[in-house]
Formats: C-alpha cells, sequence, structure tokens
C-alpha cells in the first residue's frame, strides 16, 4: 500500500527513490530495507500493479523507474479500504469501555 501509494504521489520513481519517501513522510518511523522492498516491487511488477523501465538517474546511475498502471491504481482502492476497515477494528478494541 505504501509503495503504491507512494507512486500515486510523486509519479515514476526508482526503489531507493520510494525507500527514502516512505521514510520521510513517515518521519523517519518507517524504514524500508532493501529485501523487503525489491522483492515486493517484483511481486507487484507480476500481478501487474506497477510496470518498470530502466533509466539514468540524476547522479548518472542506471536504475529501473517504476510507475502505477490502472490495475495498480485500483488495487491502491482495495488496499486503503482494508485498511480503514483494519484500523477501525483496532480503535474499537483499544477505546476503554
Amino acid at each position: 500500500m505504501l509503495i503504491l501509494r507512494s507512486l500515486t504521489r510523486l509519479g515514476p520513481m526508482h526503489g531507493y527513490g520510494i525507500a527514502q519517501h516512505i521514510q520521510q513522510m513517515s518521519r523517519e518511523v518507517l524504514q524500508v530495507e532493501e529485501g523487503s522492498l525489491y522483492p515486493a516491487l517484483q511481486r507487484m511488477l507480476v500481478k501487474g500493479w506497477i510496470a518498470g523501465e530502466w533509466r539514468q538517474t540524476e547522479n548518472n546511475r542506471r536504475a529501473r523507474y517504476y510507475r502505477l498502471t490502472a490495475a495498480g491504481k485500483k488495487q491502491l482502492g482495495v488496499e486503503m479500504a482494508e485498511f480503514e476497515r483494519v484500523v477501525r477494528a483496532i480503535t474499537n478494541v483499544i477505546q476503554p469501555a
């Protein structure tokens, strides 16, 4: 969900940029490790939620840039709805009686 949302907000990004965006937006609370990020990106590519294209970075390095697809936008809606459902359920459990 966080990866899909990052791509929605900023458009095409390379993996390192996605990880940095999540870390910055969470005020350094969330840190996405390479060992989690790149397998997740690969799964999303296979599912058709994102597309990838090799380009040069601003530092002249070769990197794969990812962009959200129409299927990814739809999946983001599904993920957001599920997240809100889980947050409501947790809130119900932890609220004082």
